[in-house]
């Protein structure tokens, strides 16, 4: 099965047609931003991005997106994405005492995040942090078709995603913040394949 998978083309030949896409995107793809939450397409924790349409990934085989476009959270900022990765790595190098003694100090850099995630940023919108990258995946698709979306609309796409915190409140306050900054010339449009999202060294 051949899909693009945040601006890339892949082939996911060694699982099953029927194998579930959330399993082939964590455990072939070694993705992350898609989280395994009920499995039965019921807590939107797993949601993703199919030919921009918001989707449950845990309940969607993997013969049904065979060439279509698959966006994951880490492709609303792929630069983002791989600097939180090494900064993962790195992290964990630091508990060798060993390493934290030899290791020279990163470099900062400032990254651009897709406008749905800096509204979260914003709005310090996460708690666990284990339902948010499901809402914000929706809210993508939704801000991509109604860029300047109602409460109501945002409180619809929103309906079927679940918060065990119950940080609703910020949630919608993070919604406003990017229909804000989408008013002020944000777009909540997806990268292009290939470009860069690397905004500057800070």
């Amino acid at each position: 099965m051949k899909f693009t998978l945040n601006g890339q083309e892949v082939d996911a030949q060694s699982a099953a047609a029927d194998t579930p896409l959330l399993y082939v995107l964590r455990n072939d793809m070694q993705l992350n931003g898609p989280k395994f939450g009920c499995g039965l397409g019921e807590c939107g924790a797993c949601a993703v991005l199919i030919d921009g349409k918001v989707a449950r990934s845990c309940s969607v085989p993997l013969k049904a997106v065979d060439g279509k476009k698959v966006t994951t959270l880490e492709g609303l900022s792929p630069d983002a994405s791989k600097a939180a990765s090494a900064q993962a790595l790195q992290d964990r190098a630091v508990l060798d005492v060993s390493a934290a003694e030899t290791k020279a100090p990163a470099t900062p850099r400032t990254y651009t995040l897709h406008v749905v995630q800096q509204a979260f940023v914003d709005a310090q919108a996460a708690q666990c942090g284990y339902c948010t990258n499901g809402m914000i995946m929706a809210l993508v698709a939704l801000f991509n078709q109604q860029p300047k979306a109602s409460d109501e609309e945002i409180r619809h796409a929103l309906s079927g995603h679940l918060c065990r915190c119950g940080t609703h409140v910020e949630i919608m306050q993070a919604a406003a913040r990017a229909r804000e900054l989408i008013a002020k010339g944000h777009s909540p449009a997806l990268p292009a394949a290939g470009a860069s999202t690397t905004a500057k060294a800070a």
